[in-house]
């Protein structure tokens, strides 16, 4: 029976928020099982985080990487730039058997637009909609168990809703939201029955953060509503499960291009993590490998019953309604509670 073990991470690795120091068991042996993960581009995301639980529990793995940045990603890989951050506590290295181009806003190949065909960046490639990489897994390995939708885009998630376009809106729906519906059309007929699907979603989905704006709050939403619709029409007819993860706050790359608004000296992404170990319940830094494990158990036999769900990884930051650090709350009985009482 093999145990999925949380790492002694490198400290270089704990300042960069991918991986914790403590030491999980798990009963969990993914053996044999074939995932594949769409949106790994680098080692500092959720999307690599849940890759590497789930080859430390047994599985192959295999990813989708979008194809500006699939090159890098390669030769990135080639030159052991990951090597560290793909280390298992055993010693073992997460071997990513496959890369596939993929780019999740086209379904099908007349789908693509002649401005993509002729970019530069997409030169050389082909085969990238939703419907060629799903043919071209079936072709490579036949049946998967498991589908991880790491994505999520947004063109104008800097702009306030009330000054994002029409284009812009529908741009971050259509990335962010429908992307894991067409993955599901696509991949679910290749999916062995009691397989499971994860995405990442947050908690603007729910809640009102301003920074996080062009129409991506309203993606989570969406995103968060359709994993309970697909869990039930996936579930009667695939047989697999369907959830989310509601993340909380972490440096990724992709947080990171979000930016600094003008006049400020941080980005959205640094105020987001310093709010939340301000207020969440648990004062602690979230780790990458924290939404790791609890994906490897989603996708796992041990939540076979579980499907629908929003899980929440964030310290317990959602159900905050007051921030404890704020100024009005300053002479209230609850600021006593904005600093930990422990040792």
């Amino acid at each position: 029976e093999r145990h999925l073990q949380g790492p002694v991470a490198p400290a270089r690795a704990q300042r960069a928020g991918r991986t914790s120091a403590l030491q999980m068991s798990l009963p969990i042996d993914l053996t044999g099982k074939t995932a594949f993960i769409a949106g790994v581009a680098d080692s500092n995301g959720y999307g690599w985080a849940i890759a590497k639980a789930l080859s430390q529990a047994g599985a192959k793995i295999i990813v989708g990487t979008w194809p500006p940045v699939l090159k890098i990603f390669e030769m990135s890989l080639e030159a052991g730039k990951f090597d560290e951050d793909a280390t298992h506590p055993d010693g073992s290295k997460m071997e990513i058997e496959k890369i596939y181009p993929l780019d999740a806003v086209f379904d099908a190949p007349e789908d693509i637009p002649e401005e993509v065909l002729n970019n530069k960046r997409y030169r050389g490639l082909e085969g990238y909609t939703i419907e060629e990489v799903a043919a071209a897994v079936e072709k490579d390995y036949g049946k998967i168990d498991i589908l991880v939708h790491s994505l999520a885009n947004g063109p104008e998630v800097t702009k306030p809703l009330l000054e994002t376009s029409r284009k812009g809106y529908l741009a971050a729906s259509s990335a962010s939201a429908y992307s894991y519906v067409s993955m599901l059309q696509k991949f679910g007929p290749i999916m062995n029955q009691g397989g499971s699907a994860l995405s990442l979603t947050y908690i603007a989905s729910e809640k009102v953060i301003p920074g996080y704006g062009g129409g991506m709050s309203s993606a989570k939403a969406q995103l968060e509503s359709d994993t309970r619709t697909l869990a039930f029409e996936a579930g009667r007819k695939y047989g697999i499960r369907v959830n989310t993860i509601s993340a909380g706050p972490l440096k990724s790359r992709a947080a990171t291009a979000i930016g600094k608004a003008e006049g400020e000296s941080k980005s959205f992404i640094e105020y987001a993590i310093d709010y939340s170990k301000a207020n969440a319940p648990l004062a602690q830094d979230l780790y990458s490998d924290d939404v790791g494990a609890t994906g490897a158990f989603l996708l796992s036999p041990l939540a076979r019953a579980c499907t629908g769900l929003t899980m929440y990884v964030d310290n317990g930051l959602n159900c905050m309604g007051m921030a404890v650090d704020s100024e009005a709350m300053a002479d209230s009985p609850a600021a006593a509670l904005a600093k930990p009482q422990y040792a």
